[in-house]
């Protein structure tokens, strides 16, 4: 070999400074040098279907366009072929003689590829060639003659193999016809050698494309190891649109069926692709695949599984969409292309327009990302939307292991409408805790002259139907939805209304808001109060309110209550107790909040009460019935925290009343 022919370059950049600003600090995971160089591998086959749908002519045209991985352990060498279009001997000193770079982005601006709508270059849609750059692969949807789909600016990614190498040869034989190959060597120290490939170097150079030889580090050994490689693969190249082989089998064998047209996949396709995504053993309970050309361009496959995660379990973290660059890993579960509440949601979005920073772990900043966040979340509300209008038991479903997660969306005010439509209640109307009910459902059954929605908070149906509160709204005929999470109050809240209606608490009901709806209930009216009684009331109302101090605000007779004998009714009327128990277990607050007895004069036990009063305010029975009225409220409230007086004083008067009931039974 003449020396002509073997020539030592200096490299065109402070290359000992970049070199190690790449390899030490560009990269955050070792294992990412696979990607870049399958990657760079892939852009080279795309660029050489790019010549061939074209019509031109390229050297070996029959070989298959693949990428083949492969190890020799005794020599610690990775070897990473493909048959692109390989590098001339100026392409090798001009694309990897200077860091940063771009061949495939000087590609694209020569036949001019990938340009956006104003004409200039998209800043993704730039490419690198085979070994110099990495920053994503292609697209087999794409139509043939159209390269654009070859991704990369920075021109960088091909260095990252000194992360795990200490020496780096790349054999590569131009497509053109006739094209000799070269040999380019580099130790990444400063300088590198290009020379023409032949016997006496002891290359075997490629019919066509690129063999990049990876000398590996001794604290780098797991590169070399086929499970190890098969796994990188997997991860970040898997959907890549050319085989890639691994020691001669293939690794990426599951299509990117988010790029195929929808039509085109089968439903056990989909099926499949969801349970090799989350391991799942049972199948979706639906499947969103869209394609969305503006305001951004991007493709997603989106599956709602069919059982719900823990809202505070171990996996609450464990949610967000895969996110690919033209089939190529970028991020997992990032949390940025969908709102929390819509966290269930797994799958994939591939996009066409997002700018990464120049390692391409990172992203960067752009509003890119919140459009695909927008366009998104339209896009699983409205299918969900659909669902709920098709298919009311499968919504239902959907309901019973998502609504937990779902609920956090009333802090989507962008999506007010479309969350509030999909909610779901049990309420008064259904016959069991199973049954649900949407706030449209709520309202095509409201009462003539109703423009509220009342709801109730409670643990449970039954603690609901039992809570005094409901009294007035059964005896009226007035629907309220059951809220049995401590997070429904807060979606209340924050929704405020719903078309037309009103959202109130029925602690919050206005009396005469009430009494203007007729009574419904069939049932036996106490006889009226005498106006002496009347006025006796007041005064037993008085001196109850003397027995309980500043426990209470004030004793007042209620307009709620049919039933229970008395409830305890905040004073402000503006949070409910339920919402106040949650923020007083935020605040660390164990105090008793003070607020209104209100009392059922028509209850037996008020008017039995009137007439021990009226005969002996100072009677013992006055003092004890008033103490267990109240501590059987708090009860009901939650408050109560020592039960042991309201029990012992309930057996006192058991005791009496036993002993009343005896003697009037004459036993």
């Amino acid at each position: 070999m003449t020396a002509a022919a073997h020539e030592t370059h200096e490299f065109r950049t402070e290359v000992q400074k970049l070199l190690h600003i790449i390899t030490h600090s560009l990269y955050t995971n070792r294992e990412i040098f696979l990607r870049e160089l399958v990657s760079n591998a892939s852009d080279a086959l795309d660029k050489l279907r790019f010549f061939q749908s074209r019509g031109d002519t390229v050297a070996a045209p029959d070989l298959p366009l693949d990428i083949a991985i492969t190890v020799d352990k005794d020599a610690r060498v990775l070897r990473i072929a493909d048959t692109g279009v390989g590098m001339t001997r100026q392409e090798l000193i001009d694309n990897l003689g200077t860091i940063a770079r771009s061949g495939s982005e000087r590609f694209m601006a020569e036949h001019g590829i990938g340009q956006g709508l104003n004409g200039a270059p998209r800043p993704d849609a730039a490419t690198n060639d085979s070994a110099a750059d990495g920053e994503a692969a292609s697209a087999a949807s794409a139509a043939p003659q159209d390269a654009a789909s070859i991704i990369g600016r920075f021109g960088v990614g091909f260095y990252s193999v000194f992360m795990v190498a200490d020496k780096v040869r790349v054999t590569s034989r131009s497509c053109q016809p006739g094209a000799p190959a070269h040999v380019w060597e580099s130790d990444g120290s400063g300088s590198f050698s290009v020379a023409e490939a032949d016997g006496e170097n002891g290359t075997s150079a490629p019919a066509r494309g690129t063999v990049i030889e990876a000398h590996i580090k001794d604290d780098a050994s797991e590169f070399l190891e086929r499970h190890r490689l098969e796994s990188i693969v997997r991860k970040h190249s898997n959907f890549l649109p050319f085989p890639i082989m691994v020691e001669g089998d293939r690794v990426n064998t599951t299509p990117a069926l988010w790029r195929e047209p929808k039509f085109s996949v089968t439903p056990q396709q989909y099926e499949d692709f969801y349970k090799y995504l989350t391991f799942d053993a049972a199948a979706p309970l639906e499947t969103i695949h869209v394609s969305v050309d503006a305001p951004v361009q991007f493709t997603a496959l989106l599956f709602v599984p069919p059982h719900g995660q823990e809202l505070f379990g171990m996996g609450r973290d464990r949610w967000g969409l895969d996110l690919y660059v033209r089939r190529v890993l970028i991020q997992r579960e990032n949390k940025d292309l969908l709102p929390e509440y819509l966290g269930f949601v797994k799958g994939v979005v591939d996009t066409e327009d997002l700018p990464l920073n120049i390692s391409r772990e990172t992203l960067q900043e752009n509003v890119v990302i919140r459009k695909i966040d927008q366009t998104v979340t339209k896009q699983v509300l409205g299918h969900l939307e659909k669902l709920a209008a098709a298919d009311a038991d499968k919504y239902a479903e959907f309901w019973r292991s998502h609504g937990k997660v779902f609920k956090l969306g009333h802090t989507d005010w962008a999506n007010r409408e479309k969350f509030a439509g999909l909610l779901r209640c049990n309420t008064s109307h259904h016959d069991d805790a199973r049954g649900l009910s949407s706030l449209d459902d709520y309202i095509g059954r409201a009462r003539e002259g109703q423009k509220d929605i009342w709801y109730i908070s409670a643990p449970n149906r039954e603690a609901a139907r039992l809570n005094p509160h409901l009294e007035i709204f059964r005896k009226k005929g007035l629907e309220v939805l059951f809220l049995y999470e401590p997070i429904d109050e807060f979606v209340m809240d924050a929704l405020g209304s719903y078309k037309d209606f009103a959202l109130k608490a029925v602690e919050h009901a206005d009396a005469a808001t009430l009494d203007a709806f007729p009574t419904v209930e069939d049932r036996k009216e106490a006889e009226p109060l005498a106006e002496s009684d009347a006025a006796a009331f007041d005064a037993l109302l008085a001196r109850m309110k003397e027995l309980l101090g500043d426990k209470v605000t004030e004793v007042r007779v209620s307009h709620r209550l049919s039933d229970s004998p008395a409830c305890l009714v905040s004073p402000d009327g503006t949070v409910t107790s339920s919402m106040e128990k949650l923020l007083k277990v935020m605040q660390r607050d164990e105090s008793i909040p003070k607020k209104v007895l209100e009392v059922n004069r028509d209850h037996p036990i008020l008017r039995n009460l009137l007439r021990i009063h009226k005969a002996d305010p100072a009677d013992p029975m006055v003092e004890s019935a008033t103490l267990q009225l109240f501590e059987a409220s708090l009860l009901l409230e939650g408050y109560l925290a020592d039960p042991h007086a309201l029990v012992g004083r309930l057996y006192g008067l058991l005791e009496q009343a036993g002993g009343w009931y005896a003697e009037v039974k004459k036993l």
